[in-house]
């Protein structure tokens, strides 16, 4: 059976990573990627819409400018290496996709903005449109000009975060594995996990960070992250091999992330960031109120760290690690005043009207 049929899902990201897209000596494979190509035409045809994430500009580049260490020595080289084999990357995909009649449409992104809002929903915008026009999108983070502040560093989470702003239901990663193991698949014994309902902290130690061929960013931890943010968005996320002829249309074993009830589009955006201003610490009976839909109150915080302003985006931190995301209602310095404080002793403390908490459950996101 197909993974991801078009007539349950009418809209996917497939992500395509460094290592099946350039052979060893930094050359596009050629002959695979038509074949991608022909299985995006053949789901074109059926209905479904389909963007492409691809990796592969900073190798390409590389070999083109002959730089060492596949153009990752320094900041510098990887940077220019993106410049020069970005060029390529799109040529190339204009090419295949072309041969099969379909149009090709470049975009380019760095982490903010993604995470910026105005600047995520002109992306939504621009992806939907393009959708719509029968156009294949081929996205790739804009190494060119990213640091390592300002990058995600792995096409596996940005393809989750463009599932979420085109209004996906399906990400497929293509990798050099085809899917998630009890262990390292190297190691004996390894057991194949088809389906993931939930991904929790053994599910998570799990994953290798390894990339097994070097030329890429990302491990299954980054996959694991994207399937979680994919989930958050209500977004099936499958790992399939990429090691085989006309992945796209094979029924071959993969592993399938099940995605929770789909949020709406504004607690997708805030669980799905990668970034925030600060944190702010609670204890578990704060936890347990957030869990149980409450807003976040004074009372239950007992620490707060980072430089945020009002209507920033703040992590929110229980004993056992992160619990939600959400839009701050007062300053840093503000927050610390009021830690453990009941709301009767706000206007005392702050010498004006208080807010109804540190942050509403509306703009919250549980993650």
């Amino acid at each position: 059976m197909m993974l991801f049929p078009p007539d349950t899902f009418p809209r996917i990201i497939v992500k395509i990573g460094s290592a099946l897209l350039v052979d060893a000596e930094g050359g596009v494979r050629r002959a695979w990627l038509e074949g991608i190509a022909a299985d995006i035409a053949a789901r074109a045809r059926a209905g479904q819409q389909v963007a492409v994430v691809s990796s592969g500009a900073i190798a390409l580049g590389a070999r083109r400018l002959g730089l060492a260490k596949g153009g990752r020595a320094s900041l510098e080289d990887a940077q220019a290496a993106a410049a020069t084999g970005q060029i390529a990357l799109g040529h190339t995909w204009a090419e295949v996709l072309g041969g099969e009649g379909l149009t090709a449409a470049q975009i380019l992104v760095t982490l903010d903005d993604l995470e910026d809002r105005r600047r995520y929903l002109n992306a939504s915008a621009t992806l939907g449109r393009l959708l719509q026009l029968g156009v294949v999108p081929v996205i790739n983070e804009n190494d060119s000009v990213a640091t390592a502040e300002i990058r995600f560093g792995d096409n596996d989470r940005l393809a989750a975060r463009v599932a979420q702003a085109a209004g996906a239901q399906g990400v497929v990663l293509l990798s050099d594995i085809d899917g998630l193991y009890d262990r390292n698949p190297a190691q004996p014994g390894a057991r194949h996990i088809a389906r993931i309902e939930r991904i929790d902290a053994k599910i998570a130690a799990m994953a290798d960070t390894g990339s097994a061929s070097g030329m890429g960013s990302g491990g299954m931890v980054s996959k694991i992250e994207a399937a979680r943010i994919a989930g958050g968005a209500g977004v099936a996320l499958a790992i399939t091999s990429g090691r085989i002829e006309r992945p796209l249309s094979t029924d071959a074993r993969h592993t399938i992330f099940v995605p929770v009830k789909r949020a709406r589009a504004r607690k997708a955006w805030l669980a799905g960031r990668l970034t925030a201003k600060g944190v702010i610490a609670v204890d578990a009976g704060a936890v347990k109120a957030l869990v149980e839909g409450r807003s976040l109150l004074a009372a239950g915080a007992s620490g707060v760290t980072g430089r945020f302003a009002r209507g920033d985006v703040v992590t929110i931190e229980g004993p056992d690690g992160a619990v939600a995301r959400g839009l701050a209602e007062y300053d840093a310095a503000e927050v610390a005043r009021l830690l453990g404080r009941r709301s009767e002793e706000h206007e005392a403390i702050l010498g004006y009207a208080p807010r109804a908490a540190l942050i509403h459950r509306n703009h919250m996101a549980l993650l």
